[in-house]
């Protein structure tokens, strides 16, 4: 659950910090004092966009800090698979906003935004006041249905979708690959000199670096050959000769000193190393020759080489594979027919599949919207919708989509004896607002996600309904936590916890606060609402009643 919320220098918020319960939270204030901001500042915490124009008077950065208290051993176990590790069971998550960039942090360390996102979608669902519109959209019927239909709906989206992007790319490449006779002619004939160009070439593993290599040497050979001249004339007649009357000085005195001894053994051996190089470097030298014949044939191949390196890659494996490309593509258009009707017999045996696949995901959306259909139909007549008739309609399109082939439709009649019609054409917008809570408490025995923000969405609705909807919220909040902004004294009765949002004035200038309010606080904050301008005994003594008919009716 949401634990606490810390904002400080937010729109006109200076500073608040607040403790939210379990159950059902109610926040409740006059209009324009920030409850909105109040909900924006947590959707920002949780990876909303945010304009630097947010940042408040009092400071050069906002910032927002909110603390999940994770209970669901389930919602633990995904994120852990974020390799994010809740500490005591915690997530700490805060948002630094600056004018030029945003710092994102995550249990004290930093992470990317989209970590925050994803975190957020498995710990706190918002449903703001205009939200109930997207009733209007029949893509969204068909999420819920295949929300409600769960893991076996999922799995046959994900198993038509994989097979749905097969049967286009193939399609694309056979529309793409449609040859006239003599465009086939013409890749043919640029093929096989591709095919005849490399395999003349006679290309051998290693053999490029081999001839790069031995070109190197023969081109240098003269200036090789001078040094070598060089280094063996000073090792074989100035440093042997030194090393040699070096010894017979030592020999000399070899006797006077044991030690002298030693030295003259290191000399021996060093003038048996010198004698063995030059050895070695004067059989080098007797090899080292090159004929101006094998210069050239070097400089041939090594033009061939790089020829084909320029055309088809740099390296031998790049150049074999571009050929086995070419075999490939050879091979293709030597026999184009046959090849074009087997990718048609692969096409037609994925659309095959496919609309079995679709035969499936309906049969399964039908069967959830079923259920579906009943269960919302007595969450509307629980939202005195007395005489609704709610209808899920599915409707199958010509052609196929990556999500089937289903077109999904929520259906209403709100009286008796009319004709149901699409909810876009006949349901106002508090009549909305209700259907959505509808979905929202039938979703609720199943929905992993802890925490519900409902920001305002008893627009347009008052009385019974107001009384309805209440008993709906208190119903979702046994199983959930709920964060419920409202404006009616209905809903702000059934609260287990209630605070108010205040805009006071304070040194000259607005600050918005918010504070727990004690239960005789409570009732006199329905009062407020109840009464208006001026709250009198009588609207006191109303307010105490709703508040006890609350508390019963939470006990049923």
């Amino acid at each position: 659950m949401l634990a606490n919320l810390h904002v400080k220098n937010f729109a006109i918020i200076d500073e608040i910090d607040v403790d939210f319960g379990r159950h059902l939270n109610i926040l409740t204030g006059e209009t324009g004092a920030g409850k909105s901001i109040l909900v924006d500042s947590i959707s920002i915490a949780l990876g909303a966009r945010v304009s630097p124009e947010m940042i408040g008077s009092h400071g050069d950065y906002a910032m927002v800090e909110i603390v999940f208290q994770i209970e669901r051993e389930e919602t633990l176990r995904q994120i852990r698979q974020m390799d994010i590790e809740p500490e005591d069971n915690q997530i700490v998550i805060s948002r630094k906003i600056t004018e030029n960039r945003s710092i994102n942090k995550m249990n004290g360390e930093s992470v990317p935004v989209s970590v925050i996102r994803k975190v957020a979608e498995l710990c706190l669902d918002i449903h703001g006041q205009h939200e109930h519109q997207s009733l209007l959209n029949r893509e969204k019927h068909r999420e819920i249905v295949d929300e409600y239909g769960g893991e076996n709906c999922a799995r046959w989206k994900e198993k038509i979708a994989g097979l749905y992007y097969q049967y286009m790319e193939l399609k694309k490449e056979q529309e793409q690959s449609a040859l006239s006779d003599e465009e086939r002619a013409r890749q043919l004939g640029f093929l096989t000199y591709e095919k005849e160009e490399i395999e003349a070439a006679a290309l051998q593993p290693g053999e490029i670096e081999e001839v790069e290599e031995t070109y190197r040497r023969a081109a240098n050979a003269g200036t090789i050959a001078e040094a070598l001249g060089k280094v063996h004339q000073l090792s074989a007649e100035n440093a042997a000769g030194a090393i040699s009357h070096g010894l017979r000085s030592l020999n000399e005195v070899s006797g006077l000193d044991s030690a002298i001894g030693g030295f003259s053994e290191e000399l021996m051996q060093i003038e048996g190393l010198l004698g063995d190089f030059n050895r070695e470097i004067s059989e080098f030298m007797a090899d080292f020759s090159f004929d101006e014949k094998e210069l050239v044939e070097l400089e041939r191949r090594l033009d061939c080489i790089h020829t084909l390196q320029s055309k088809y890659g740099s390296t031998y494996k790049d150049i074999i594979a571009h050929l086995q490309k070419v075999n490939e593509k050879l091979e293709k258009y030597a026999d184009y027919e046959t090849y074009q009707k087997e990718r048609q017999e692969k096409l037609e045996t994925l659309q095959e599949e496919l609309f079995r696949a679709c035969e499936e995901l309906s049969r399964c959306r039908k069967e959830a919207a079923g259920q579906l259909e009943e269960r919302i139909s007595g969450a509307l007549e629980d939202l005195n919708f007395a005489h609704v008739d709610f209808q899920i309609q599915i409707t199958e399109r010509k052609e196929f989509r990556a999500d089937g082939r289903d077109e999904v439709e929520f259906m209403i009649a709100t009286n008796p004896g009319e004709e149901r019609r699409s909810l876009g054409k006949i349901a106002s917008g508090g009549e909305l607002s209700r259907i959505m809570l509808a979905i929202k408490s039938v979703f609720a025995d199943s929905d992993q996600i802890e925490t519900l923000i409902f920001d305002e969405i008893d627009v347009g609705i008052s009385g019974r309904t107001a009384q309805k909807v209440s008993e709906k919220m208190s119903l979702i909040g046994r199983q959930h936590q709920v964060i419920c902004i409202t404006h009616l004294a209905q809903i702000a009765a059934m609260a287990d916890y209630h605070y108010v949002i205040e805009k006071v004035v304070e040194e000259g200038r607005s600050r918005t606060r918010i504070r727990r309010l004690s239960r005789e606080e409570s009732e006199e904050e329905l009062a407020r609402i109840l009464g208006g301008v001026e709250i009198t005994d009588a609207v006191r003594v109303n307010a105490r009643e709703m508040k006890e008919m609350a508390e019963i009716m939470k006990t049923k």
